[in-house]
């Protein structure tokens, strides 16, 4: 298996990957959006298992079982709410670029990411679709032989088209 990248509209929770990634709040014990829907599909048992994990730090990352998911593994980020400061980009980069590190330590080789901060946490898309396919493409490039497919899952055709024109170069 070889490295790769995919964009795609769909519902995160039903994806058939190893993991996926959870745009989580600091408590990590479930909120609105993504968080709130993974949550919910996942079952109660995933709260149980977050109650115990303390909680996480923005730019940081936890891992999970699926439980009532498809995908093996729930990988839970923290991203920052928006400011406009460049500790902002860090630590959204540092999101997807930890979540994959964490990936790799329990052999996950499929993983699939929302967008993190745009919703409530008010992260403007563009500027965060290039920040996550940064970190993505620097991961990949980073561990070339360890066979990872990254699927960036788009709420919908407008952030589908975003993405489109970050790798385009048009953002």
């Amino acid at each position: 298996m070889k490295n790769e990248i995919k964009f795609m509209v769909a519902d995160i929770t039903t994806l058939e990957v190893d993991a996926i990634v959870n745009a989580a709040n600091k408590t990590l014990l479930g909120g609105g959006g993504v968080d709130g829907a993974i949550h919910a599909a996942a079952g109660p048992k995933l709260l149980e298992e977050c109650k115990k994990l303390g909680g996480c730090e923005t730019g940081q990352a936890k891992i999970t079982g699926g439980y009532d998911l498809p995908a093996k593994y729930i990988i839970h980020t923290v991203g920052p709410v928006y400011t406009g400061s460049s500790r902002d980009a860090a630590e959204l980069y540092s999101c997807y670029y930890g979540s994959l590190d964490l990936a790799a330590e329990n052999d996950v080789h499929s993983i699939a990411f929302p967008g993190i901060s745009t919703g409530v946490y008010g992260y403007p898309k563009p500027e965060a679709a290039t920040i996550a396919v940064k970190a993505v493409v620097n991961w990949l490039d980073a561990h070339k032989d360890y066979g990872m497919q990254v699927n960036i899952v788009c709420f919908s055709n407008d952030d589908y088209k975003i993405y489109e024109q970050v790798v385009r170069g048009k953002r």
